[in-house]
């Protein structure tokens, strides 16, 4: 089944608020970068700049998602989610490897690179941090209502943006503080460990999805539960399931007695897809109707 209405707004929204949070994030931090040279800020700001190129592509992938099923792509357009986030993971890990490979060199210079203007960087990305701090709320809400992988993909990486905008506040305090210029670049290195895992763990996920995989386990068994208990059902087999953005497509074969009207098959048969799709919301269910054999 496709999305709602209700839905594809709520994921419009989402969608919506992260490309402004990231475009202003990524105004508010070039400043603070111009104005005190800290590698974290950079590091910080390199993230936001992929955060604007990857919730843009996002919002685009959320409003293709959300189109119905047509002649060319009978099974909707859901993929185009997962194609969003295996794209989010690729950028992420290439931006980590640069700001990484920064901050290492930082590190092994001879003298500790001279920050500047640390106190106007701290309320920068303080600014930051309470921006960030409410998109993250607001796609929890919207990931949880809809499933949506690309507001939940994008709501991680946000996620993971908090100890880098949090690691550049410490930063720049503990240099004004104490003069302690290599804190930067190893708040930076940290930062760079941590998007790269998170690209790792997004693009493992969508790439999953591209590849048909499974739906998860405790949905297999619900949908065997309720397809064993169902009044009329004989037995069943052949359950399949595949993944395509929040989507499961499920194909399912049941087993009915062979003296049935084909009235009183159909009317079990539509019965149970209800069932399955009361259980669970976001799948497409296809059942076919064998004879029982005893």
């Amino acid at each position: 089944m496709a999305y709602s209405e209700t839905d594809t707004k709520l994921n419009a929204s989402a969608g919506l608020a992260s490309v402004g949070v990231a475009a202003l994030l990524v105004a508010l931090k070039l400043w603070a970068l111009w104005q005190t040279g800290a590698l974290s800020v950079a590091a910080s700001l390199a993230d936001s700049a992929v955060d604007l190129l990857i919730s843009a592509g996002g919002l685009a992938a959320i409003l293709y998602a959300a189109k119905p099923a047509d002649d060319d792509h009978a099974f909707g357009h859901s993929s185009a989610e997962d194609l969003a986030a295996l794209g989010q993971s690729l950028v992420i890990l290439a931006s980590a490897t640069l700001i990484g490979y920064s901050a290492i060199h930082r590190l092994m210079a001879p003298e500790p690179h001279p920050l500047s203007a640390q106190g106007a960087g701290i309320v920068v990305m303080g600014i930051s941090a309470l921006l960030t701090g409410g998109l993250i709320w607001w796609q929890s809400r919207v990931a949880r209502a809809t499933g949506n992988k690309v507001v939940a993909a994008d709501r991680l990486h946000y996620l993971g943006d908090l100890l880098p905008t949090l690691g550049a506040i410490g930063a720049l305090w503990v240099s004004r503080a104490f003069g302690w210029g290599q804190i930067d670049s190893m708040v930076a290195l940290i930062a760079a460990a941590l998007m790269i895992a998170g690209a790792l763990r997004i693009g493992s996920g969508a790439w999953n999805a591209l590849m048909d995989r499974a739906a998860p386990n405790e949905v297999i068994d619900g949908i065997a539960k309720i397809a064993r208990e169902h009044p009329g059902v004989r037995g069943f087999h052949d359950l399949k399931t595949r993944t395509a953005g929040a989507q499961i497509f499920v194909n399912l074969h049941i087993e009915l007695d062979g003296d049935q009207t084909l009235e009183q098959a159909h009317d079990i048969g539509a019965a149970l897809k209800r069932k399955i799709l009361i259980a669970y919301p976001q799948t497409d269910v296809i059942i076919h109707k064998d004879v029982w054999r005893g």
